[in-house]
């Protein structure tokens, strides 16, 4: 059986239209999205801009080792009557933890020191931006979270909030096997 299809088809002359479906409708963007992309655009651009304005690190030590260098003085030769001053060794500076501990020594309560005198490591004291700042202190406690020693370890979190103050601090006290002691906010 043979079928026979017809031909091309002709272009449209005269009569009546053939009926054509309106055109989608256009999508419009949500408010929320156009805020979002505007926030993400000024974001991208304080980035760029805090880049060419900041530099890096890299940048400023090689703008220091390339600066020329002073000219030698000329210094008075030493007379034998002249007694050498031995050369003062620079203070040795403390840890974070030894700070920490001087301070409580210094303004702590009685209970405060006894238990600050079990603290062996203290970091992210000194990196604070007031953002969502974190510290952990360690010590020489076991037991963890339900052992005996929870009371010192809050006693260490609220000396620690004496010490350093942070509008979104968290400090972290750990036992000696890292499990978490207790917590506070400083």
């Amino acid at each position: 059986m043979s079928h026979q299809y017809p031909g091309p088809q002709q272009p449209y002359q005269g009569g009546p239209a053939p009926y054509q479906p309106p055109p989608p409708p256009k999508k419009r963007m949500s408010p929320w999205a156009i805020v979002a992309i505007t926030l993400g655009g000024i974001f991208a651009f304080l980035i760029v801009v805090s880049i060419a304005l900041g530099g890096t690190d890299t940048d400023k030590t090689t703008a220091r080792k390339s600066t020329p260098a002073a000219t030698p003085q000329k210094t008075a030769p030493v007379t034998p009557t002249e007694k050498k001053q031995p050369a003062k060794a620079p203070a040795k500076e403390l840890s974070p933890a030894d700070q920490f501990k001087a301070f409580v020594a210094k303004n702590g309560s009685a209970e405060e020191k006894a238990a600050v005198k079990h603290v062996t490591k203290v970091q992210g004291a000194d990196d604070q931006n007031d953002i969502a700042d974190t510290a952990d202190v360690y010590t020489d406690f076991s037991g963890g979270l339900v052992g005996p020693h929870q009371g010192e370890g809050k006693l260490i979190a609220s000396a620690f909030a004496d010490w350093r103050t942070s509008k979104n601090g968290l400090v972290t006290i750990y036992d000696k096997d890292g499990q978490l002691l207790s917590n506070g906010n400083f």
